[in-house]
């Protein structure tokens, strides 16, 4: 299910992505046309913003599975307007598609919170390390195809994009809602208010946690390119949208090699070390990317980038699953998707906001900079992370009542 829900967001990713800047760069430059990327980011995240903690309680409290089937539901109608996108005249298209990116982050506020706990009660802890490997390399072999298929659809049009992602919704949708789930255990005794300051609170103190998702916030944030790369993919090296599809691709071709190994053979000492090394790693392989002009090179350097990101994901998920009581998980996971998304969408509005006075090049190297400072920064910041030796260490600490 998780596979052809990550499938069919990066094929909307791609259309979404090419569709705006096309249809900005008709009466825009280059600079504000990718200014354009950056407000689809923003317009996914403020959802996220405003929302991730009442879907971190919403996940703690109501039925998960219930959860996941009202948002796939939202997900297929957002994909049947983008469809009627096209058809519109261009003003009416940018706002069809920011309507849609909107009711989008709304989605990412429940679903991330509600999946990640349902996990937690379907997995043995004992199984968890490896089951995270699978689930992120079945994730990668999505995202490998996704932006492959989403490319070459859209030389017949956007639409065709939006309506097979919209078939694929639907499918991932009757499968949660056919799938045999733990029956959800409600809350006694919590307030909506309480349970939300217990959340913040719980990683506020947790300093291996906190270091671990506020790496992912601060280095994705400046460091992230996706936005930009329609840009790259026309004006810099020349590509149409098969090589947009490539570029997409590369970042996951990476990491779902490092998911295979992990998962064969995941990390078990000097976890610290690895985390705050792989983001070194990205650091210098997005520099790399911003200083390539020919396809080849820019995608191995996004694939290096990948695969660096694979190991910082692997390592902060199993953090959280392993430290992180089953009652709160998730209001921990809406936590770290606001962070996440933090990085992801409001990456993208900052790489726009970069390019527009830095151009594309420029923003990327910026970006590739911060995640080398950053490495070297969180040593100092958080040396608990750096220390954290072995996942197996990592004990369940228990929640702390709110006052």
């Amino acid at each position: 299910m998780r596979q052809l829900l990550s499938a069919a967001r990066q094929m909307q990713a791609v259309a979404i992505g090419w569709q705006v800047y096309d249809v900005a760069r008709q009466t825009r430059s280059v600079e504000e046309s990718a200014l354009m990327l950056g407000f689809v980011g923003l317009a996914m995240f403020a959802p996220v913003f405003f929302l991730s903690l009442l879907g971190g309680q919403a996940a703690d409290r109501l039925d998960r599975k219930l959860i996941l089937i009202v948002t796939n539901l939202i997900r297929v109608a957002c994909a049947i307007a983008l469809a009627i996108s096209p058809f519109q005249s261009g003003p009416v298209t940018l706002v069809i598609v920011f309507s849609a990116a909107t009711f989008l982050g709304v989605t990412h506020a429940f679903s991330p919170a509600a999946s990640s706990a349902l996990m937690a009660r379907i997995v043995p802890r004992d199984d968890m390390r490896q089951a995270i490997a699978w689930n992120s390399l079945g994730f990668q072999v999505a995202a490998i195809g996704g932006p492959a298929v989403g490319g070459l659809l859209y030389i017949i049009g956007p639409s065709t994009v939006y309506l097979v992602s919209a078939v694929m919704l639907v499918v991932a949708t009757v499968v949660i809602a056919t799938a045999r789930t733990p029956k959800h255990e409600k809350l006694e005794g919590h307030r909506g208010l309480s349970m939300v300051i217990e959340g913040l609170r719980y990683v506020r103190d947790n300093k291996v946690v906190l270091g671990a998702i506020s790496l992912d916030l601060v280095v994705v944030l400046f460091g992230g390119v996706t936005a930009l790369l329609p840009v790259f993919a026309r004006d810099v090296l020349h590509t149409d949208t098969v090589g947009l599809g490539l570029l997409r691709t590369a970042p996951a071709i990476g990491a779902g090699l490092i998911a295979f190994l992990l998962a064969v053979r995941p990390l078990t000492r000097r976890i610290g070390i690895w985390m705050l090394g792989a983001i070194g790693v990205y650091g210098v392989a997005m520099i790399g990317f911003a200083l390539s002009e020919v396809l080849i090179l820019s995608m191995i350097a996004l694939a290096v980038t990948g695969a660096a990101d694979m190991i910082s994901v692997f390592i902060r998920q199993s953090i959280i699953q392993l430290a992180t009581p089953i009652g709160m998980r998730g209001r921990v996971s809406a936590v770290e998707f606001i962070f996440i998304s933090a990085s992801n969408e409001l990456g993208e509005f900052e790489s726009g906001v970069a390019a527009r006075f830095m151009g594309p090049i420029g923003a990327v190297l910026l970006g590739g900079g911060m995640a080398l400072v950053t490495a070297a920064a969180w040593f100092r910041l958080f040396p608990q992370l750096a220390k954290t030796d072995a996942l197996d260490q990592i004990d369940e600490e228990p929640a702390k009542p709110s006052a």
